[in-house]
């Protein structure tokens, strides 16, 4: 799951993952702004068929915490 992350996050937002890890943040480590974040969580819903709500956005700061997120959806 977190190689397809990965790759969503290089199609949609143009960044290289090179040297990325789970506890890469969003917004200190990869300098993702809100309408960045958007187009990912868009991304992810789209290919995981899911609803992320906005206030579960909030929890949301690492990949690690979009993996566990995920988890917890039954998504592998």
């Amino acid at each position: 799951m977190f190689e397809k992350i990965l790759q969503i996050m290089e199609e949609q937002l143009g960044i290289d993952t090179a040297g990325v890890t789970e506890e890469t943040t969003f917004r200190e480590d990869l300098r993702i702004d809100s309408l960045d974040l958007y187009e990912l969580v868009t991304a992810l819903e789209d290919e995981y068929s899911i609803e992320i709500q906005p206030e579960e956005l909030d929890e949301i700061k690492s990949l690690g915490d979009v993996v566990e997120y995920l988890a917890s959806k039954g998504i592998e």
